[in-house]
């Protein structure tokens, strides 16, 4: 399936049986992954006024989405938070901070958090915007990881979701990473009106890229975004967004953040899909599973974590 085309892949979508399409990416899964399937946690760590326009998302300042408005949390807030998800086997715990990238104290502050989480056997993530090699490898020094940049989207279609911006911006942190030896996860936001082409090449620069994990989003329209009136995705083209990732990035892992509500009675359908990963817990600004939920959700699947 490596060899693929985008041509190929575009036939198979519009002429495969669903069913038939889903078994491949299971397939894949369960021979690069097996039967485990990684955790991973966030704490929204600073939030809302974000100078930014991503038309998605409920932090800019530029809508009025009524997100809760906080600086930086204290270290100790966010080890506590870090701490439950720990005893939930959560693997990862990443530190989400609103802005297009924190200022050189905050950077401190974050530095000292991910020390924290580290001496306390807590695998350190972060998710902090536009940042340039050297603040990366600070943050690597103190213990990061893993560091987290979406790309969102296709390169062609990122125009059309945000303008503050730029799609190589994002592209220059991730290369920043990896050339700072730091694990990368990427991915994005579906349903935002990009097409099956965009969502095609979109996975195919994340493997040019060699990221190490990929986030699929499901839109969650909120109110006072630029998206608010987007229909969201019916649970099969979902499912088929999550199995086009595991064909085209089949020894990566393809981790379900959110938006998974919308599938409602076809959640049980995620690892069939080829997903290998979960994120639980609450998100950003929506609410998600507990971790109570999501561990019997795995093992009555007959999955481990």
């Amino acid at each position: 399936m490596e060899s693929m085309t985008k041509h190929m892949y575009l036939k198979i979508l519009k002429n495969s049986d669903f069913y038939e399409f889903i078994f491949l990416a299971n397939s894949e899964r369960k021979k690069y992954k097996g039967n485990k399937i990684e955790l991973c946690a966030i704490v929204n760590a600073k939030s809302g006024l974000c100078s930014e326009d991503c038309f998605f998302c409920a932090q800019s300042s530029r809508y009025k989405t009524g997100v809760n408005v906080y600086p930086l949390m204290d270290k100790n807030e966010i080890l506590k938070k870090a701490i439950e998800a720990k005893k939930h086997k959560v693997k990862r715990f990443s530190i989400v901070i609103s802005g297009k990238k924190p200022s050189k104290k905050e950077i401190r502050k974050i530095a000292e958090s991910i020390e924290t989480l580290s001496k306390n056997g807590i695998n350190p993530c972060a998710s902090l915007g536009l940042l340039n090699y050297d603040e990366i490898c600070y943050l690597r020094d103190s213990g990061l990881q893993r560091l987290h940049c979406n790309i969102e989207t296709s390169e062609r279609y990122f125009p059309k979701i945000c303008t503050t911006h730029k799609f190589s911006d994002k592209v220059r942190t991730i290369i920043s990473a990896k050339k700072a030896g730091v694990s990368v996860c990427s991915g994005g936001v579906f349903g935002m009106g990009e097409f099956w082409s965009d969502r095609i090449d979109m996975a195919a620069f994340l493997k040019e890229l060699a990221v190490d994990s990929i986030p699929i989003n499901f839109l969650t329209p909120i109110k006072g975004t630029p998206l608010q009136t987007k229909k969201p995705l019916s649970p099969i083209e979902a499912l088929k967004i999550i199995a086009l990732f595991r064909l085209i990035l089949p020894d990566k892992d393809i981790r379900v953040c959110g938006g998974r509500p919308l599938l409602g009675e076809f959640s049980s359908w995620i690892f069939l899909s080829g997903a290998n990963a979960l994120m639980t817990g609450d998100y950003l600004t929506t609410k998600g599973k507990s971790y109570i939920e999501d561990l019997k959700f795995i093992k009555n699947h007959g999955l481990e974590v």
